[in-house]
């Protein structure tokens, strides 16, 4: 009630139902950039404007997305994979937040040189955020569990009791146990230069084959009917274009290239660049959120705003490159953000949370019997293509895999091998 209060009272003089759309965007942009209303809040705020339109009835041309609006109550946090990318942990506080757990904070202020020289040596060579975090938890925890002892004391020996010791009494997944292999390995052999040699023989988990969920196109569209506003376009570009969800949620304008019909996907997965099809029906519904996204930056700009966090810190080479607009994300979040260590104010994307599970819920209402994900619209997109005739190169190019056996794949999802198999039953 109150909240509903005080959204009236911001325009004295008018009645509800002559205000519109934008009248409300202003408001709650404006509510946005107080960094002392907590998630919980903004989202009351949305909710009780929404309960106060409901009652009302206006005659709305385009009523408010309030579920963006609702989206855009979660900012993205500190240790996000888009605002932390830029900087370096220095302190033990700053690497125990980086891998998630403070119980490291005193191991990690024992061995901080070895961190960092550790975080340094991922970032020059240009590897992900999340492999970076990954990298840093297992030291962590493989010094952790021989209890603080140096690197320098520890070698093959101690390595494969640790990978054993995750199979035996952790029960990891085989994927879980290559990861900390690779980041054990990566430690000796980059940053100790003490390559590990033959580990020997010791229990491996067990790689299960598993074959992705693919949707069928009408799966597909039965979700895509069940999304509207922001969310049912970027579950359509996911769809369309085979991109991965961070892929798209850190668009920028200028990738987007509409006489060209193409997107321009830039710091993919093994910080490759590479290009992927717009799809033509989305050329027009992009094209006005753009609009309604540029005049969201344009009062940004207004109010003393309007920065995008740049990436390989542009923003020091090119001070003003942050409020133009080619810089902005295409899919920004409702709400500003504070950096916690700059003080900065930014408009970063929408938080990814908000669309999967919009996703996931709208396959739910679909009544699709399958673990549909925003993942699952990229195997679609794949399958389909192959479905359509296209070759299996094509279809890894545009993925982005750098291995065609990773493409393959979906090979097995049609039930070909080079050849399209049918069943003996139908061969009547």
């Amino acid at each position: 009630m109150v909240r509903a209060e005080r959204f009236i009272a911001a325009y004295p003089g008018r009645r509800l139902a002559e205000l519109g759309a934008e009248d409300i965007a202003q408001y709650l942009t404006s509510e946005g950039k107080n960094s002392s209303i907590q998630d919980w809040q903004f989202r009351q705020t949305v909710d009780a404007i929404r309960i106060l339109y409901s009652i009302v009835k206006p005659e709305w041309t385009a009523p408010p997305d309030w579920e963006f609006w609702r989206d855009s109550a979660r900012t993205l946090e500190a240790q996000h994979a888009t605002t932390a990318r830029e900087f370096a942990p220095v302190s033990p506080e700053d690497y125990a937040q980086r891998v998630g757990e403070t119980r490291f904070t005193p191991l990690i202020r024992k061995h901080l040189d070895l961190f960092a020289r550790l975080a340094s040596a991922i970032r020059t060579r240009g590897m992900a955020f999340r492999t970076e975090k990954a990298y840093l938890g297992w030291v962590c925890r493989f010094l952790w569990h021989f209890e603080e002892r140096s690197p320098d004391e520890l070698g093959g020996a101690e390595v494969a009791a640790f990978l054993e010791h995750l199979v035996v009494e952790r029960n990891v997944a085989a994927s879980t146990q290559n990861q900390a292999l690779n980041a054990l390995v990566f430690l000796y052999e980059k940053v100790l230069e003490k390559p590990l040699g033959d580990l020997g023989a010791f229990r491996r988990s067990r790689r299960p084959k598993r074959l992705p969920v693919v949707l069928s196109r009408d799966e597909v569209n039965r979700l895509l009917v069940e999304l509207d506003g922001m969310h049912w376009l970027i579950a359509s570009l996911l769809y369309g274009s085979g991109m991965r969800l961070m892929e798209a949620l850190r668009l920028r304008v200028q990738d987007v290239e509409f006489d060209q019909g193409l997107i321009v996907v830039r710091r993919g997965k093994g910080d490759k660049d590479r290009i992927v099809p717009l799809p033509q029906s989305l050329v027009d519904p992009i094209s006005r959120h753009l609009e309604e996204a540029r005049a969201l930056h344009q009062r940004d700009l207004d109010a003393g705003f309007g920065e995008a966090q740049l990436p390989d810190a542009l923003a020091r080479k090119y001070p003003a490159a942050a409020r133009e607009w080619r810089w902005q994300f295409v899919f920004p979040s409702g709400r500003l953000s504070v950096d916690p260590r700059s003080g900065a104010t930014r408009r970063h994307h929408l938080h990814e949370t908000a669309v999967q599970k919009a996703v996931t819920s709208a396959a739910r209402r679909a009544g699709i019997a399958k673990k549909a994900s925003c993942h699952t619209l990229r195997h679609s997109f794949a399958t389909h293509l192959l479905e359509g005739g296209y070759d299996i190169r094509t279809v890894q190019e545009l993925l982005g895999h750098s291995d065609v056996s990773t493409t393959q794949i979906y090979t097995h999802v049609l039930n070909r091998g080079g050849l399209a198999v049918r069943s003996p039953l139908d061969l009547a």
